[in-house]
């Protein structure tokens, strides 16, 4: 966002908070009416960063048998992510558990019949289109447990800064219209304000962790467009 772009939205200087603002009410005070509007702007981008879920879960009639097997064939799934180009960073340990597995029969004790072990990571790469290999290798590799992939912008400040200066504007051409309507004018703008700016995730899987079994055909992924809005609040005086 430049500044002039800024002036010629604002087009009056914003009056400060606390005391800078009770100096400059009494010199100026309000003679108008004052009209508080909330404004919002919109911008679209291509998401480019995705961020999967992947993981595998092993039985084995020993806790020591189920944890010793799922780190082998997760250290495999991690190989499959370094040979597909993913980082280190880019790899961080979501959770890892290890529960007994019970058989219950009615008006009989529950049987222990051997461990559940889990160990999930969170991987995030930033070329988007490969996400579909991705998932398939992992699947090929030993992961039965995968979560998302969640689109997003990696970096949207600059998409939220256009954002902002669309909602400037929407702010201050709101204000002109109920002034017309009224049969009056802006003629200052008294305060902004920003409530906060977001971006909208984009998922193309639920929430619930998706087991994979059995073949699986090549998986594709569009990563579309993304809404990044900003929302601003102003109040002008008018006359």
């Amino acid at each position: 966002m430049t500044k002039s772009m800024i002036a010629l939205l604002l087009g009056a200087a914003i009056v400060p908070s606390g005391p800078a603002l009770a100096q400059e009410a009494s010199i100026r005070p309000i003679t108008g009416t004052r009209l508080d509007v909330t404004a919002s702007g919109k911008v679209s981008r291509v998401p480019d960063l995705a961020i999967i879920t992947a993981g595998v879960m092993t039985r084995s009639a020993s806790a020591s048998g189920a944890i010793g097997d799922n780190a082998r064939r997760m250290e495999r799934v991690r190989n499959a992510l370094r040979r597909a180009g993913i980082a280190d960073r880019d790899i961080q340990t979501s959770s890892i558990n290890l529960n007994p597995d019970y058989r219950y029969q009615d008006g009989q004790p529950p049987v222990l019949t051997g461990y559940q072990a889990s160990n999930n990571v969170s991987i995030r790469f930033r070329d988007i289109r490969k996400s579909g290999e991705i998932l398939d290798a992992l699947v090929a590799e030993g992961a039965n447990q995968l979560n998302g992939p969640s689109l997003t912008v990696d970096r949207p400040e600059p998409a939220l800064d256009e954002a902002r200066v669309k909602a400037l504007a929407a702010g201050r051409a709101r204000a002109d219209l109920y002034a017309r309507s009224l049969g009056m004018r802006v003629v200052r703008l008294l305060s902004v304000s920003e409530p906060g700016g977001f971006v909208r995730p984009m998922s193309y899987a639920s929430a619930e962790a998706i087991t994979v079994t059995g073949s699986r055909t090549k998986t594709d992924i569009e990563p579309g467009s993304q809404e990044i809005e900003a929302s601003v609040a102003m109040s002008f005086e008018l006359q």
